[in-house]
């Protein structure tokens, strides 16, 4: 697969993934006691999308990933918008966290290092991860073609 960018690229203005226009499947507000129920929804949703296989799964995980890490590191809460566009599906996860800070760990952290591997796994599940810095936070997106084709 290919990605939409670097995994250590910022993209603060650049298009929405995938061509033609979107379809949205899913758009829910999450804080921690509601990431297991979201996580069961978007597999639901990724399904009924016609997704399937490992690719789903991979993707979901993706998705869970980021969603953690927007309630760990993001504010406490945050936002899932899941849409089609064309053959793609786009997962957005939003959050309100500090972005101030520096570099995001996109890379594999020591074995002795307990967690930081989220950003990393969500890149290599899907093979197509950007991350969006806006004034009031992030934006993080993972696609997945519905053929099981590369994303990029």
């Amino acid at each position: 697969m290919n990605n939409l960018g670097p995994p250590d690229s910022w993209d603060s203005h650049g298009p929405a993934p995938g061509d033609g226009e979107a379809t949205p499947l899913l758009s829910e507000s999450f804080t921690a006691q509601t990431v297991t129920a979201l996580r069961h929804l978007l597999t639901a949703r990724v399904s009924a999308a016609g997704l399937t296989g490992d690719v789903a799964e991979d993707l979901v995980l993706a998705v869970h990933e980021l969603v953690t890490n927007a309630v760990l590191h993001g504010g406490g809460r945050g936002r899932l918008d899941v849409f089609r566009r064309a053959d793609l599906l786009v997962c957005e996860v939003t959050d309100h966290g500090d972005v101030r800070g520096g570099d995001l760990p996109m890379n594999l952290p020591a074995t002795n290092t307990p967690g930081g591997r989220g950003l990393w796994l969500a890149h290599h599940l899907t093979g197509a991860l950007t991350i969006t810095r806006r004034p009031d936070g992030l934006t993080a997106t993972v696609t997945a073609h519905l053929r099981g084709e590369p994303t990029g």
